[in-house]
């Protein structure tokens, strides 16, 4: 019966998604679904806001920034910047949080979720003050 219980485990994991989402956000993806003009509004204000901080993000010359259509960004980091040193700064001194990879193909990549404009700015005024 054990065997059989890690077989089934293994095929599921397989299937999973990435991240869990739990009950909350499940209940906002209902209520968004069932509100098609909030919903519509809302696509419209992140697509915007990601539009903005694409665009900021490419005045760094340190930063690559690739095209999304997404709610994030990946921008690679120049070898002249610590990509992991960098996450680790806005965590540790503006609570900011991003994701680093360091794997094959996304060497150096940081990955920056699309926010309120107040975050937008506040990751900007941080990554401008690491910068100087």
């Amino acid at each position: 019966m054990a065997s059989m219980a890690c077989w089934l485990m293994s095929t599921l994991w397989k299937a999973k998604q990435p991240y869990n989402v739990n009950v909350a956000a499940s209940a906002a993806a209902i209520a968004a679904l069932d509100d098609p003009d909030y919903l519509a509004w809302t696509v419209k204000t992140l697509v915007a806001e990601r539009n903005r901080l694409a665009e900021e993000l490419s005045t760094f010359h340190w930063l690559k920034v690739y095209p999304s259509n997404a709610n994030f960004i990946l921008c690679r980091v120049a070898p002249e910047i610590n990509a992991a040193q960098l996450k680790a700064g806005l965590a540790q001194e503006h609570g900011i949080f991003i994701r680093y990879f360091n794997k094959p193909g996304l060497a150096d990549c940081i990955r920056i979720s699309v926010g309120k404009p107040e975050q937008t700015d506040a990751l900007l005024n941080a990554l401008k003050g690491m910068n100087s």
